[in-house]
């Protein structure tokens, strides 16, 4: 197992085009850290370069302390799961996974016990004599994964691994790879776009954006707080929903217009902003109380229901979720959207989180 200290780490390609502009990032050691943001913030490109697999422009890459900049990638201690699997279609399954072991040099019976051992943690054990054409696609990955774990390493990395299996499996693997991680206690680094696995696989995540980190924290930390508009917008799904907002008067109040709507906002609004709130903290309110919307598309998905509305008045679209029982909406309908005030979120127009005084409840 390792730490990793990333500090002011800069990749920039020929031509002076910079992909990532000094990332400051530590990854304590038996952490799963998740790298999270859409395609081509540079997330893949730092993975790569903690292995060693491209060049590093400025800044220290640290593995327990010691600089590995100029290190090559076998010196480094770290294996990588790529996206595709990548196996030797002519070798078995254990071939596959003792590949490595047999270029170092270990004796076969060492390589045969590894293999062996490995296969009984990832339960491939009845594959091992199969090549990889027999195999499904989970069972391609788990081998993967097996190869990576075989060589004892001291950082893992994966570069979205599940992003080529369907739904079902993804959830499995997410499953799997959550209890490997417990069971061999390894530092691992993740890489993806997809929230959900962020979400439900990290120690930690960093949320990357045109090659900056926009902010680092648990899961639960940047889903509840939020950073800035980018990371509320990126992390949950549906997405939260943001609503422009001003104060009504030349005076801080706490009556605010949204679209044709005037309703009370639980803290002092002074400027033009925009408001966050996510679909699970809206609330379809009684009496024409809250923001004025009317229905577009009601999606029933069994244990929950998906409103989509738009604010009259606007070209906003807000979403909300609410339980089978709830009152039921009709496509057309005017609905006036209660926020729970415990649960909203205000940016600046340029989309950073203000730190407003919450009234007392």
């Amino acid at each position: 197992m390792a730490a990793l200290g990333i500090r002011n780490l800069r990749k920039i390609y020929p031509g002076g085009v910079e992909v990532l502009h000094g990332i400051n990032l530590s990854i304590a050691d038996g952490e799963f850290a998740v790298f999270v943001g859409p395609s081509g913030c540079g997330k893949s490109t730092l993975l790569r370069m903690i292995a060693g697999l491209e060049d590093i422009s400025g800044g220290e890459l640290l593995i327990d302390g010691t600089c590995v900049n100029h290190l090559p990638p076998s010196q480094r201690g770290i294996s990588m799961v790529f996206q595709s699997y990548a196996l030797y279609p002519h070798m078995t399954v254990a071939q596959n996974m003792g590949f490595a072991l047999k270029l170092a040099g270990m004796p076969r019976a060492q390589v045969a016990k590894a293999v062996g051992d490995v296969a009984e943690i990832l339960q491939i054990t009845k594959l091992l004599e199969r090549k990889p054409k027999a195999l499904s696609g989970g069972q391609r990955q788990r081998v993967a994964i097996g190869r990576a774990i075989v060589r004892s390493p001291k950082v893992f990395l994966f570069d979205e691994p599940l992003s080529n299996l369907d739904a079902g499996l993804r959830v499995q693997m997410r499953i799997e790879l959550s209890k490997l991680h417990k069971e061999l206690g390894t530092t691992m680094i993740y890489v993806t776009h997809d929230q959900v696995e962020a979400m439900t696989l990290g120690d930690s995540i960093a949320v990357f954006n045109q090659g900056l980190v926009e902010q680092v924290g648990s899961p639960l930390e940047l889903y509840e707080h939020p950073h800035n508009q980018f990371v509320a917008g990126f992390l949950g799904a549906p997405r939260m929903n943001f609503m422009p907002c001003e104060p009504v008067g030349t005076e801080p109040s706490t009556a605010v217009r949204t679209g044709e709507s005037v309703w009370t906002a639980p803290c002092v609004v002074s400027q033009p902003c925009v408001v966050g709130v996510r679909p699970e903290d809206l609330s379809i309110g009684a009496g024409g109380q809250g923001l004025k919307a009317q229905v577009e598309l009601v999606e029933h998905l069994g244990d929950t229901v998906l409103v989509h509305t738009k604010l009259l008045g606007t070209d906003t679209a807000v979403s909300l979720r609410t339980s089978p029982v709830a009152p039921r909406c009709e496509r057309g309908a005017v609905v006036h959207l209660v926020p729970d005030p415990r649960k909203t979120h205000f940016f600046s127009n340029s989309g950073v989180r203000l730190d407003v005084q919450t009234l007392p409840a």
